[in-house]
């Protein structure tokens, strides 16, 4: 037990530290490549690594959609196509300030759930938890908007980005909570089929983009210079993270791993400071309302199961006696 739990954590840390390296990383490949051919080149060989994993692990079997072919395509979409390219092109479009942009918006994952949760499933969250959301969307609008919310606004420059990194971040919660329609498939089987469809998908768009002259081919040079960046995001933030995570999850609990998600905007504000990027205290005041909203919240929660826990006993054990 002790064991699971240790592994759990180390994936977990390594997904999250990946996640807020990517950021970085991939606005160092921009100079060099377009978002949406970064992406295919990077998770067309995500696909073929996980493709072969699964093939080894759970032979050709696990390839069967058993019915589920438009819900894997849908979420598959949502994350390797919705949340690749528009995270990235949003980064790409703000420049400098998109990577820590791109990293705060990431960070909202566990916040922006609560609310889909709450709109779509009808999961009214407490007083407490809806206070943690805003602390850490007041967190988010800091960083984004380096303080001057006007500017911002009427700025399309600014604004159309942003909501591109937002959507995309939304995609992939979605595709998170699609997880739960594939339970009782492997976390190995649901990332790879999931993966290979979605990211057909951003293949199409990507080679529809060039047709209409939006995008253009890489050349050859262009693609050796980013060799290193690609090589990075496709073992680490790629296939280490998306089954990491998956793995770490299962081991820790949603509520234990969420927690490890405070190190994305940590790891890329250090990153972005190692680099010699200019880091405002817009940047390091914001980070840290998220960080004590997610705390905040985790903690609350499990004050809540643990009085959840501890009612359900004393009401057995009053059963009991009767």
């Amino acid at each position: 037990m002790k064991n699971n739990v240790l592994i759990g954590s180390i994936l977990c840390f390594i997904a999250a530290v990946s996640w807020g390296a990517m950021f970085p990383v991939a606005h160092g490949a921009f100079k060099h490549i377009d978002p949406f051919y970064f992406t295919i080149f990077r998770y067309g060989a995500v696909t073929i690594i996980l493709i072969a994993l699964l093939l080894w692990k759970e032979g050709k079997r696990a390839f069967r959609m058993e019915g589920k072919g438009l819900q894997l395509w849908f979420f598959g979409t949502m994350a390797f196509t919705v949340y690749n390219l528009l995270i990235f092109w949003g980064e790409d479009l703000l420049g400098q300030s998109g990577v820590m942009t791109a990293s705060i918006m990431e960070s909202l994952m566990p916040m922006i759930s609560i609310v889909i949760s709450w709109m779509i499933f009808k999961h009214r969250p407490s007083l407490f938890t809806l206070l943690c959301v805003l602390l850490s969307f007041i967190g988010a609008v800091l960083v984004i908007t380096k303080g001057d919310l006007q500017a911002f606004l009427g700025t399309t420059g600014q604004f159309i980005p942003s909501l591109f990194i937002f959507i995309a971040v939304v995609g992939w919660v979605i595709y998170t909570m699609g997880a739960n329609e594939f339970s009782h498939w492997s976390a190995l089987r649901y990332s790879t089929l999931s993966c290979l469809l979605g990211t057909v998908t951003a293949l199409f768009v990507t080679l529809g983009a060039t047709m209409f002259g939006t995008l253009s081919v890489p050349a050859v040079n262009d693609v050796v210079a980013v060799g290193p960046h690609l090589l990075f995001m496709i073992i680490f933030p790629g296939v280490i993270a998306l089954l990491g995570w998956n793995i770490g999850v299962n081991y820790l609990s949603p509520l234990n791993a969420l927690l490890f998600i405070n190190f994305v905007p940590v790891t890329t504000l250090f990153i972005s400071i190692i680099q010699g990027n200019a880091v405002t205290v817009f940047d390091i005041v914001g980070t840290v309302l998220i960080i004590i909203a997610l705390l905040s919240n985790n903690i609350y929660v499990r004050m809540l199961d643990k009085k959840k826990a501890n009612h359900t006993m004393q009401s057995t054990w009053s059963e009991g006696i009767s």
